[in-house]
């Protein structure tokens, strides 16, 4: 059967900017760092890949040097994993909480996946931690045991490479041309293309201007009963309603794209 992959940050739940960027800060503060990252500076932190990579930005010669910083590589990178540490921790408390509902369509699409025997799983640069609480939330616990969830560090390189999505290929057993992946940023399109995979996008609160031409299809979302989806751009043969369906993502991973969006 054919395989649904969702990228988790943006896709599953719209973290970023109300997850994601107050947990860093909350971290920061608690480090007695100086550092808030307003919604704008988050928005240009996203281009970077990563939550560890984000912070490692952050040490500068001379950030590190008025902040009395570890200056030796070791020191630096056990300094960023205690604070990557403490930020997941706040994140997956938030999550918890209720304070991230999942986005329209995805709880519904999931259903529509397990009742048709699809295999689902998650790619994500995001700690394993904060995934399976976002993904939990999003989908329910019963739901959420039949992921395979890839996420954080087990590959060497994050998106846009496309090492994350190659590695979920290998793990269930299938080819490029047997899944179907759903991204909401350039920098997770970019990865699922780079790995031969078709690409549903559906974009996010910092992600709507971004270059998303190399996707199969782009949504304001994937849609539920009083919350429609909205086509920004098909290269597809599918041609959704107010909701994204599992039929609709099949025709976006089985026929022809045409060459330009339209």
């Amino acid at each position: 059967m054919p395989a649904l992959i969702f990228d988790c940050d943006g896709v599953l739940a719209d973290t970023e900017r109300d997850g994601h960027r107050p947990a860093f800060n909350r971290t920061f503060a608690e480090a007695g760092v100086p550092v808030e990252w307003s919604v704008a500076e988050y928005g240009e932190k996203l281009r970077i890949g990563g939550g560890k990579e984000r912070m490692m930005s952050l040490l500068t010669p001379e950030f590190v040097a008025a902040h009395g910083l570890p200056t030796d590589a070791d020191g630096q990178r056990a300094l960023i994993a205690e604070w990557h540490k403490a930020k997941t921790a706040t994140y997956t408390e938030m999550v918890r909480s209720g304070a991230l509902p999942g986005r329209p369509g995805i709880a519904r699409i999931v259903d529509e996946a397990i009742a048709a025997g699809w295999t689902l799983a998650v790619a994500s640069t995001s700690a394993e931690a904060s995934v399976r609480a976002v993904l939990e939330h999003a989908v329910g616990p019963r739901n959420a045991a039949h992921f395979s969830v890839f996420a954080g560090d087990v590959v060497p390189a994050k998106k846009p490479d496309p090492a994350i999505y190659l590695l979920a290929l290998d793990r269930l057993g299938r080819d490029a041309g047997d899944a179907i992946v759903i991204e909401d940023s350039h920098i997770g399109l970019t990865a699922a293309v780079a790995a031969g995979l078709r690409c549903v996008v559906t974009v996010s609160g910092y992600t709507a201007d971004e270059d998303m031409r190399a996707a199969a299809m782009v949504v304001t979302s994937l849609g539920d009963p009083g919350e429609p989806a909205r086509v920004l751009a098909n290269r597809s043969a599918a041609r959704p309603g107010d909701q994204v369906t599992l039929a609709d993502l099949d025709t976006c991973r089985t026929q022809p794209l045409d060459e330009e969006a339209r």
